[in-house]
């Protein structure tokens, strides 16, 4: 078994709002005199949960609070939470930027942290004076940062400008040689917090790339903050889940991703807007109320991957030039567009009248289609010919499905119901046996 390289005992850290320090000389002297007589800190005794959604009563927050884990070599571990739940706050305790107010944190090898878009970088030097300076940082020697500076360069795609001062990138290019020189650099641990995001899409499947590279072939440890669950899925094979400042979850990264899903997502089966002028809409089209069923009309959350689902839309039809159509788009839990579809692929819409109406229509989700999974619909009214959409409301309703072995016995067996992938569709196919002597 590999050994331990960051390992967290107890780890706490308490900020005072708006202040430096204690506040006053005399806290400070207070908090002082309590050191010196070895006794434990005053102020550690008050303070409320880090959450940022409520006033709350004191002056001082807990941004992190009694955090224990351990990390071992080589390990790819992600830490997922809101904004405000302590994640910055952490990697800046494990990159020693800050100290915790209790606890402590063990840790072997060289960290390379890239905590924020140019960590470390001075603007007035060249991005090659930066790479030689980062490379100090990390207590490197000028013959190890030469060896490897040509792979930097090539890697951040900014050579053209590697003699220009790093004050004139854009944040593009700086995130770009930051997490080059990180990356490269022979830090045994290495921090990435967010800073990806500023990057565009081929530079972040880039970086995704070599932080896999170095985690699988190189053995290195590293920590990874994101907000988009398919980049530390993909990455990352233990997660920690952060809730205003405690550990809600330590584990797998798919269940760490379900905990976390689970608790930021809102159950919302039906809404309905009986108040006509409140309705969402203009003068084309209004919402008058939107559910989520089973086909017996039972309004429900949860399904079973082997139920049919139907989504039940009226509205208020005030187009009296063209045919309005409903349309549904279904969005999964890493926010990603799964289909939509409308009204007008129905053989009913031929029928359909023009004029002003309130519109009832349906459409079913089939059986044994969506994969296990937390789910969002978004409802549009829009019209064909010319293509134009009057109204859209994302996120109106959700719901969840569950395997139908999870749901009937809570026992999830190896292969039977469960299908890799986004969908899961049961097609037709074609199975034909032969004797061997006939096919020989």
């Amino acid at each position: 078994m590999s050994k331990i390289v960051i390992k967290a005992e107890g780890i706490s850290k308490q900020y005072r709002l708006g202040m430096v320090g204690s506040g006053t000389v005399k806290d400070d002297l207070k908090r002082w005199w309590y050191n010196f007589k070895g006794k434990e800190d005053p102020f550690l005794k008050i303070g409320e949960a880090n959450d940022r959604s409520s006033k709350g009563e004191s002056d001082y927050v807990w941004s992190l609070r009694d955090i224990d884990f351990e990390i071992r070599q080589g390990e790819s571990v992600g830490i997922i939470g809101r904004n405000g739940a302590g994640k910055s706050t952490l990697l800046k305790i494990l990159s020693k930027v800050t100290q915790p107010s209790t606890g402590k944190i063990y840790t072997s090898g060289r960290i390379a942290s890239l905590l924020e878009v140019g960590t470390g970088f001075h603007p007035e030097m060249t991005g090659r004076e930066n790479i030689y300076l980062n490379g100090a940082i990390l207590g490197m020697r000028k013959h190890e940062i030469t060896r490897k500076f040509d792979e930097i360069v090539a890697f951040s795609g900014v050579e053209r400008y590697i003699d220009t001062p790093v004050k004139r990138y854009s944040s593009g290019m700086y995130v770009r040689l930051a997490f080059a020189v990180a990356a490269h650099l022979e830090s045994e641990i290495l921090i990435v917090d967010e800073v990806l995001a500023v990057g565009d899409a081929e530079f972040q499947k880039k970086c995704l790339g070599k932080m896999n590279e170095v985690s699988k072939g190189e053995g290195r440890t590293i920590l990874f903050v994101s907000h988009d669950m398919n980049a530390i899925e993909k990455l990352t094979q233990k997660s920690i889940v952060l809730e205003n400042g405690l550990i809600s979850y330590q584990g797998s990264t798919q269940l760490a991703i379900q905990d976390y899903i689970s608790k930021n997502t809102k159950v919302i089966s039906s809404n309905e807007w009986n108040n006509f002028q409140e309705a969402p809409g203009n003068e084309f089209a209004r919402i008058k109320s939107v559910s989520i069923t089973d086909c017996e009309g039972n309004l429900k959350y949860t399904f079973a991957s082997s139920e049919k689902i139907k989504i039940d839309i009226e509205y208020y039809d005030f187009n009296e030039k063209y045919k309005n159509t409903a349309i549904v788009q279904v969005i999964n839990e890493y926010e990603n567009l799964l289909f939509s579809t409308n009204e007008f692929n129905s053989p009913e819409w031929d029928f359909k009248k023009q004029g002003k109406f309130i519109n009832a229509t349906s459409c079913i989700i089939p059986a044994d289609f969506l994969n296990e999974g937390k789910y969002s619909i978004n409802i549009a009214i829009g019209n064909y010919n010319p293509n134009m959409i009057h109204l859209k409301l994302d996120e109106v309703l959700t719901f969840r499905v569950l395997d139908e072995i999870d749901y009937k016995t809570g026992v999830k067996r190896e292969f039977v119901g469960y299908w890799p992938g986004l969908i899961r569709p049961k097609l037709e196919w074609s199975i034909k046996s032969y004797n061997y002597a006939e096919k020989s």
